[in-house]
């Protein structure tokens, strides 16, 4: 049986987010991870967080690879990447307890689906964060943007949710949870691929007219689809919305970004690609976001070539 308060399904950045600060409030943290450099370097050193002031705080946790180590976990959050979704569901599939729930707080969607197809809804539970992480070196990361966790309605996150508000996150629930998720991936479709391609920071998308002008077309466009599909947006204009985000993320460089830089792949397919999938279902065109999804994609495909 694990031992461990939460397992945490990943090794970056808001994975090592979430492991310090849990840690810091006293909770056993478990990580099962893939990527070696990650999975070396907590392993060594536990988790290092680096504050506003450059101070690093080491955390200890315990990391694996072997998901035999996590059995009988019953608090999980899933924090992998979307594409790393099916495995992760696979994983949680050998090693949640019957009784126990998987949170998800990944970007884009779909993940709650899949995890819900090899676990049942009853042991998945779905949420989103706009608290923001930068991965510094594999095991050290800087909180960029502290925000808000909110939970949808489920019988067994209360525990959960208790732990993550003792970590100092401040958590909130909503019944409603899919105008969450929705309004969070309208503002990431804007976001995300734009500074990948242009190489920038948040903040610089508002500071050149025409990649404000794209921002803009972009959440408009999702936001209609949206709209299309029923779902009540949690604000009422998305360009506005969008633009607030950027300005309280000026110094942020996107997840998107950082994946590109690396040469790893991106979320594109579960930020940009589910609402064009959504807007061929419901007769709402995306032409924009399809243009910016294929520049993304073919950022990353010349990255691996070369």
């Amino acid at each position: 049986m694990s031992p461990s308060d939460v397992l945490i399904l990943g090794t970056g950045a808001l994975a090592c987010l979430f492991a310090a600060r849990l840690s810091a409030a006293g909770a056993a943290v478990l990580m099962l991870g893939s990527w070696p450099e990650g999975v070396a370097a907590l392993a060594e050193e536990g988790v290092r967080l680096v504050d506003d002031n450059g101070l690093e705080n080491r955390y200890p946790v315990t990391v694996t690879t072997d998901v035999r180590v996590c059995r009988g976990t019953h608090k999980a959050l899933v924090l992998v990447k979307s594409w790393q979704t099916e495995r992760a569901a696979a994983q949680l599939n050998q090693s949640l307890a019957e009784d126990g729930v998987a949170l998800t707080l990944q970007n884009g969607l779909g993940n709650y689906e899949i995890l819900s197809q090899h676990l049942g809804s009853i042991r998945v539970a779905l949420g989103s964060t706009t608290t923001g992480a930068h991965l510094l070196n594999p095991g050290v990361v800087k909180t960029a943007g502290e925000g808000v966790i909110t939970l949808g309605v489920h019988a067994r996150v209360k525990l959960l949710a208790e732990f993550m508000g003792r970590a100092g996150f401040v958590v909130e629930s909503e019944a409603d949870i899919n105008s969450l998720v929705w309004g969070k991936l309208v503002i990431n479709a804007a976001v995300n691929p734009l500074t990948a391609i242009l190489r920038m920071p948040n903040g610089e998308l508002l500071n050149r007219p025409e990649a404000r002008a794209l921002v803009a077309s972009i959440a408009r466009e999702a936001a209609a689809v949206a709209v299309a599909k029923g779902i009540d947006l949690p604000y009422p204009d998305p360009v506005v919305a969008a633009e607030a985000i950027i300005r309280r993320t000026a110094h942020n460089y996107s997840s998107m970004l950082q994946d590109v830089r690396r040469g790893a792949p991106t979320e594109i397919d579960a930020i940009c690609g589910s609402v064009m999938r959504a807007g061929e279902q419901t007769g709402v065109p995306t032409p924009v976001i399809r243009t910016v999804s294929l520049l993304v994609s073919a950022l990353v495909n010349k990255g691996a070539a070369g």
